[in-house]
């Protein structure tokens, strides 16, 4: 259950952020300066770790998906889903956990 809900939230997150990105990169249309003046956005803490947030939410929501596809398509997994869901959580902190340092690192410089 715990898998399904974090799927879907960070399902939702995604589209939150693409959604976003859509409006956004609407405001060109309006010109550079319009745009350009949008950009103090992306430079401030709040953006940032909501950036870090979004590659998590990337993470474990791919990573989670492989785990579903396997479910689907490989009949021995449903015996074995709780090792799936085990894996999926330990690849989400490997990889997760060194990509937010390296986002973050910047903003102690």
């Amino acid at each position: 259950m715990l898998a399904w809900a974090l799927h879907r939230l960070t399902g939702l997150g995604v589209l939150l952020f693409l959604l976003v990105h859509i409006a956004d990169i609407f405001v060109i249309s309006y010109g550079a300066e319009e745009f350009n003046s949008l950009l103090f956005i992306y430079h401030s803490l709040g953006f940032r770790l909501m950036e870090v947030l979004l590659v998590g939410a990337l993470y474990y929501h791919a990573l989670n998906g492989i785990r579903i596809i396997l479910i689907d398509f490989w009949d021995r997994a449903s015996l074995i889903q709780q090792q799936l869901f085990n894996a999926t959580i330990i690849l989400f902190f490997l990889t997760f956990i060194p990509t937010a340092v390296l986002m973050i690192r910047p903003l102690f410089d």
